[in-house]
């Protein structure tokens, strides 16, 4: 299994390729972690600044020598000041 190298709100610096011109902007932030392809590599959702929708992204397709090294915050990216984000008994469903 993958191991994520990246956490959420990473920004992160994807390779030039035929669809990713060197000139453009290829720099996007990550929006939540996936489960582990089918053979293993990490996964991620990323979002550019400019687009209104989101892309799903393998491990390989980030460029580690521009991507700044990742700062673990000691699970700051899944809680904030200690609380999860997602609190199940507050969602209220109809009757």
């Amino acid at each position: 299994m993958g191991r994520n190298t990246y956490s959420v709100g990473d920004s992160v610096v994807l390779r030039a390729d035929l669809t990713r011109t060197a000139a453009a902007d290829r720099t996007c932030r990550i929006v939540s972690i996936l489960p582990a392809a089918e053979h293993g590599e990490a996964q991620y959702r990323v979002r550019f600044g400019a687009e209104n929708f989101e892309r799903r992204i393998f491990e390989h397709d980030i460029d580690p020598s521009e991507t700044a090294s990742p700062v673990q915050e000691h699970g700051q990216a899944a809680s904030l000041d200690g609380k999860p984000w997602f609190k199940p008994l507050s969602i209220r469903t109809p009757k």
